[in-house]
């Protein structure tokens, strides 16, 4: 169970997943601070669209979240609300996202997912923060062939700058952890999907290319796989995550390190659907739901991508008893029936 009585602080609170966890929490009578640099990496009125929604439920339900618009990098503003909010638990959803646009600003994400995620570490050492979960992500396993991604295996040869920041952070929590032991949690996300997502993600792409006629760039020429996680199955594993901090394996062996966990109180844990999908497949399912057909262009792999995704959440099950409840086919008719809307009313 979740202590009512401390506050979580969450990073990327207007982000996909952020405003999610958000809306979870206060709906279970959690006291929330929020924070988020808005920045316009993309649509920035999706943002606030969020931050809006949020700020209602919270008028309607009398709840008790505070939001900030500060940057990681910003360590005075973020010592400032750690002094005032003393937060017990830490959600870092933060960061600058995106595989292919790290090719394009690689100082944005040195600075957001490095030096900011260094100092949330440094305040969390400072304030005594009872459970850090931040979130990492699948594309740590880089060029490893090996599927399904298990934990354990090693993640030392990353295909983009993106990827190369998320390792990074896990090396710097397991740090702190063994340090100052802070408790820490890394979550390994699985191409997260559902309504009010990113727009630079496969969903928002295809559905907007196939409402306006428009052509689909199929890279790899079809022949790529991802393991979509429907957002409900994510935020459902952050809240037990939550109530669950990590600890330290007792039965670590350091002379045959298990990657996973540590003798220090780190766990590493992937999240995913198990069930990779093809995306001629998931382009599919859009077009049954829109209702027309997608116009295809194909084209090669891009630099920095991988040709399929898939994890193993068995550590997970048995962490937290997690087990992922939404299909592809439920998901993506939750996704189209959002879209519709959204398309009408918010995109001009």
């Amino acid at each position: 169970m979740l202590d009512n009585s401390g506050n979580i602080l969450v990073t990327g609170s207007a982000g996909f997943i952020g405003y999610y966890l958000v809306l979870k929490l206060l709906s279970k009578g959690k006291k929330v601070i929020g924070l988020d640099n808005l920045n316009s990496y993309y649509d920035y009125k999706l943002k606030l669209n969020r931050i809006s929604m949020i700020e209602d439920f919270q008028k309607k339900n009398k709840c008790n979240w505070k939001f900030y618009q500060y940057n990681l990098e910003d360590k005075d503003n973020l010592n400032n609300i750690f002094d005032k909010y003393k937060p017990n638990i830490v959600v870092n959803l933060a960061a600058q996202a995106g595989v292919r646009y790290s090719l394009i600003n690689p100082s944005s994400y040195i600075n957001s997912n490095v030096v900011g995620f260094s100092n949330l570490l440094e305040l969390c050492k400072d304030h005594n923060v009872k459970n850090l979960i931040y979130a990492s992500s699948s594309s740590v396993y880089g060029g490893n062939t090996n599927l399904p991604y298990k934990e354990n295996y090693e993640v030392n040869h990353p295909l983009s700058l993106y990827a190369a920041t998320k390792k990074t952070n896990e090396l710097l929590a397991h740090t702190y952890s063994h340090l100052y032991g802070i408790p820490a949690t890394g979550l390994r996300f699985f191409t997260v999907y559902g309504p009010w997502g990113r727009p630079d993600m496969a969903p928002m792409i295809f559905s907007k290319a196939i409402i306006e006629d428009k052509p689909i760039s199929i890279f790899n020429y079809g022949k790529m796989k991802r393991d979509f996680t429907y957002i409900d199955d994510v935020v459902e594993c952050l809240i037990r995550c939550c109530s669950k901090p990590a600890t330290a394996d007792i039965n670590f062996n350091t002379e045959k390190p298990n990657p996973s966990t540590s003798f220090a109180p780190h766990r590493i844990f992937n999240v995913g659907n198990q069930k990779p999908i093809e995306i001629l497949y998931f382009i599919k399912l859009l077009e049954r739901e829109f209702n027309k057909a997608a116009i295809k262009e194909y084209e090669d792999l891009q630099p920095g991508d991988v040709k399929e995704t898939s994890s193993d959440i068995q550590l997970l099950n048995n962490w937290i008893n997690y087990k992922p409840i939404f299909s592809i086919e439920k998901g993506i008719k939750l996704f189209a029936d959002w879209y519709k809307i959204y398309h009408e009313s918010y995109i001009d």
